[in-house]
């Protein structure tokens, strides 16, 4: 049943687009279409303010991309929602210019962010979208939502976009801990009394979040705290793959590349391509070295136990209330039990699945994985009776890669999406973005007239961006 039926008569307003959401990538798409003249956007957020990951924001902690990466620069350099005119209008340009650093901190990210809500009407918080359902009479779709004051109303929309994030995750051999003697990354900071009370700490996993635990953990043991371990499945400590060459996969031109691939090749390459989004910054693994070679000057410190290629496969509690894990040294395959009192889990985010789409059963088309399918344009595939269209953020890493949670591509995807609902090219998309061609030689690349004659015979996949015709110059990526 496509047409849903109203028990109560809501207050109602229609819109050209709603958008379910507001992290960094909603918030982005609300900032590029503040300067669209004609475009009526809303977005819902159920929180009452923003937070970007507030269970983190240790203070020095900083973005691992550049200060370009914001809202709107990389389709829009002079929108007035950029990181530099929030500067201007903070009076900070030229501190951040003698700094000389292009990563801001996690906390002035997170600043930025919020002075944009402050621009943005389109915006509103306290609005908890219940249930979402596609009426075939009107063409629209409709919206339930409950406002923090208790009101209930109904937006009709012509599109929709979803952007309602991850949510951190829990392999099955933690999943049993109690949540006393448990902690996912994500929620770190908030309870920060657990840890301190605790006399052995152990973070298990890697990543940028188990990495800075890690170090904030060192740092009180180097100021007479408990003991720590950091135990994680990769064969290092690996740090986050950011060359040049490399973070050309993270381009438009390494997306449509990407997405023209069999989905059974894109999973592959999205679990071999896990340091160039789950790998740790080079300044953190180094604060952690320094950190380290000051002990060796101290005594009467408690335990720092560092240990990679681990995998932890079951935990219990024991009759004293301590956590004993069970470990494999995948090297040698040989088996120990570790002892500690309380664990950090830095096992990561999953894909959120809404519960608002219940209505839409039968509607909207999953992969054998639960996984939206994900058309190139982050419209997600339909039921044909479905006339508008449904637009993902943040949940296409296996249908368009690597790129997917970058900051970097969000003004790319926001601006692909709002071309795609205005049925016109409103934000000129970039076409030159990598050096680096992907893939056989295309049809896109030979009509430039200057890529290789090399002669293919078999499927072609589409390759990155077009041959350039004259010599190239370096793009910020």
């Amino acid at each position: 049943m496509t047409t849903p039926t109203n028990d109560v008569c809501l207050p109602e307003t229609e819109h050209d687009l709603v958008a379910v959401g507001c992290g960094p990538f909603n918030l982005g798409l609300a900032a590029l279409a503040s300067t669209v003249e004609g475009l009526d956007l809303v977005v819902l957020e159920s929180r009452p303010e923003l937070r970007w990951h507030p269970g983190l924001m240790f203070d020095e902690a900083l973005l691992q991309l550049s200060f370009l990466a914001d809202l709107v620069t990389l389709v829009d350099p002079t929108h007035p929602l950029s990181f530099l005119a929030y500067l201007r209008d903070k009076d900070r340009l030229y501190p951040f210019y003698i700094r000389e650093r292009f990563h801001p901190t996690r906390r002035e990210y997170e600043d930025y962010l919020r002075w944009a809500v402050s621009r943005l009407p389109s915006v509103r918080f306290g609005h908890q979208v219940e249930s979402m359902a596609w009426d075939t009479g009107r063409q629209r779709f409709l919206l339930k939502v409950l406002r923090a004051d208790g009101q209930r109303l109904s937006l009709a929309a012509r599109d929709v976009v979803i952007g309602i994030g991850t949510e951190p995750t829990l392999p099955g051999a933690l999943a049993s801990l109690p949540s006393s003697r448990l902690v996912h990354t994500g929620s770190f900071l908030h309870r920060l009394e657990d840890v301190e009370a605790a006399r052995h700490v152990t973070v298990v996993g890697s990543g940028q979040s188990g990495a800075e635990v890690a170090l904030h953990l060192l740092q009180r043991n180097l100021a007479g705290g408990s003991a720590m371990s950091w135990l994680t499945r990769t064969v290092s400590f690996a740090p986050l793959d950011y060359t040049k060459l490399t973070l050309e996969m993270t381009t438009p031109a390494y997306v449509r590349y990407f997405h023209a691939l069999p989905q059974v090749t894109k999973d592959r390459l999205v679990a071999e391509q896990w340091r160039h989004y789950k790998g740790i910054s080079t300044e953190t693994l180094e604060q952690l070295h320094d950190l380290l070679y000051r002990r060796e000057l101290e005594s009467g410190l408690a335990d720092v136990e560092l240990r990679c290629g681990v995998a932890v496969e079951a935990a219990s509690v024991s009759g004293s209330g301590d956590v004993v894990l069970r470990c494999r040294h995948l090297d040698t395959g040989g088996t120990f039990e570790h002892t500690t009192a309380l664990v950090v889990a830095a096992t990561g985010y999953k894909q959120r699945t809404p519960g608002f789409l219940r209505p839409m059963d039968g509607l909207v088309r999953w992969d054998e994985q639960g996984r939206y399918q994900v058309r190139l344009d982050y419209s997600v595939e339909l039921a044909p009776e479905v006339g508008g269209r449904i637009f993902v953020t943040h949940a296409d890493l296996h249908s368009h890669g690597v790129a997917a949670p970058d900051l970097g591509v969000s003004p790319f995807r926001n601006a692909t999406i709002l071309n795609a609902v205005l049925g016109r090219e409103v934000f000129a998309l970039p076409r030159r973005t990598a050096f680096s061609r992907f893939g056989l030689p295309g049809d896109a690349a030979m009509s430039q007239g200057d890529a290789p004659t090399t002669r293919f015979v078999g499927p072609a996949v589409t390759s990155g961006d077009p041959a350039p015709t004259r010599t190239p110059r370096r793009e910020a990526s």
